[in-house]
């Protein structure tokens, strides 16, 4: 039995810029990294607070609402029609004036057993648990971090490698027992070399450090491989990410794509991030693969990847790994605005201005210049514009955008 760590990524944007400098790739892309946060709001990474949204595979996902709308915008709830949850159906929903605060009141509607109106069929057997009961993850699971501990503790002085690995995740993090890195890394280690690829990826990372062991790169980066072709989702990714570093151009997205590929199978959003882009750029691949880009690229904006929705909204405008679509393209800007990506929140502006999938609104334009202006992003064409709207609605405007920090 193994459990899943928290796991820590390079990001593929600066290697997959540094790689492909012989192909037209993510110009957009590279810029939406929001690094840079909002005043007040902390900065958005792919493993930040983001909305509980299913991977695209199901028919019943729904893109998160909204926070609030801009200056008259129109709130807007999607759901999927498409299997890859990139074409929604669109329900409109009445204007507001600005960007809102979280102060709506939940709603109080029929709950969804009533609306059923009948019982729900009983849930199968399940089937028989025949393997070995482990009692230390077992409590691990439930939260008894000191009992965890207490059964671990024995296993591992006698070399079991998965109770290695739960000793030195609960001194890690200090879970039950007092925070104690050190002897983390020495139990992470003997995991490794017991086998255990969380532990490979885990002491990979520490080595890569060298706060509690001496640095080591080239130790770190033999653990990394190990532990991706034992098949760890994050150490399949970070080891692609070395080998496009190491081998620049072409040649490295080619040794990388298989493991980019085996980690966004496994639900990593950085991955179906990077083979998105590589599906639609790298040259001679087969068509099935280049048709299966916006796919991946759905996957990782559901995942909340802000970057990729960013992307998402890009593509559906552009017409990019598939048919047009501007009003779910509005949409996925919009998410992504709303989730502090400063180069969404600036697109969006013109989105506004040019009446791309929605109306065309010269105050809600105005809002998010001023902010994404305010996060360090500097746009002549929008300033033009600002400057050229009506004094009511520039005030209008930086009203808005000071709610709208106020609410983050």
């Amino acid at each position: 039995m193994s459990f899943t760590p928290r796991f820590r990524h390079h990001s593929f944007l600066a290697v997959l810029a540094f790689g492909l400098t012989a192909l037209p790739l993510l110009a957009v892309a590279q810029s939406g990294d929001s690094g840079t946060a909002l005043p007040g709001v902390a900065a958005q990474s792919d493993k930040g607070d983001r909305p509980a949204v299913d991977d695209g595979s199901s028919d019943d996902t729904t893109v998160p609402p909204d926070d609030g709308a801009a200056a008259n915008d129109e709130s807007v709830v999607t759901r999927p029609l498409g299997a890859d949850a990139s074409t929604f159906k669109t329900e409109k929903i009445q204007p507001s004036a600005e960007p809102k605060a979280d102060n709506v009141m939940p709603s109080e509607g029929v709950g969804v057993f009533d609306r059923m109106g009948a019982k729900l069929p009983d849930l199968p057997p399940e089937k028989p648990f025949k393997g070995k009961v482990d009692d230390a993850y077992g409590a691990f699971q439930r939260g008894y971090y000191l009992t965890a501990f207490q059964r671990a503790l024995p296993r591992a002085q006698l070399g079991d490698p998965a109770a290695q690995t739960l000793l030195a995740e609960l001194m890690s993090e200090g879970l039950g027992v007092k925070r104690d890195n050190k002897s983390a890394a020495f139990w992470y280690s003997k995991a490794a070399e017991g086998g255990d690829a969380t532990a490979m990826f885990k002491y990979a990372l520490i080595l890569m450090e060298g706060r509690e062991v001496p640095r080591d790169r080239k130790k770190a980066d033999e653990w990394m491989k190990k532990a991706a072709d034992a098949g760890q989702a994050s150490a399949e990714f970070n080891w692609g990410q070395i080998l496009t570093a190491e081998n620049p151009g072409l040649k490295g997205l080619q040794m990388a794509l298989p493991y980019y590929e085996q980690s966004a199978e496994q639900g990593i959003a950085d991955a179906q991030y990077a083979v998105s882009q590589l599906y639609l750029n790298m040259p001679d691949l087969p068509p099935e693969k280049k048709q299966q880009a916006r796919m991946w690229l759905s996957r990782a904006a559901n995942a909340g990847f802000d970057t990729a929705q960013l992307d998402m909204g890009v593509w559906l405008i552009n017409g990019t790994g598939g048919k047009q679509d501007l009003e779910n393209g509005f949409n996925w800007m919009r998410v992504a605005a709303y989730r502090g990506n400063v180069v969404a929140q600036n697109k969006l502006a013109h989105l506004y201005i040019n009446a791309l999938g929605t109306k065309q609104d010269p105050v809600a334009a105005a809002t998010w210049y001023v902010i994404s202006r305010r996060a360090g992003l500097k746009d002549p064409e929008l300033e033009d514009f600002y400057q050229g709207i009506e004094d009511y609605q520039q005030k209008a405007a930086i009203d808005a955008a000071n709610r709208f920090r106020r609410a983050r």
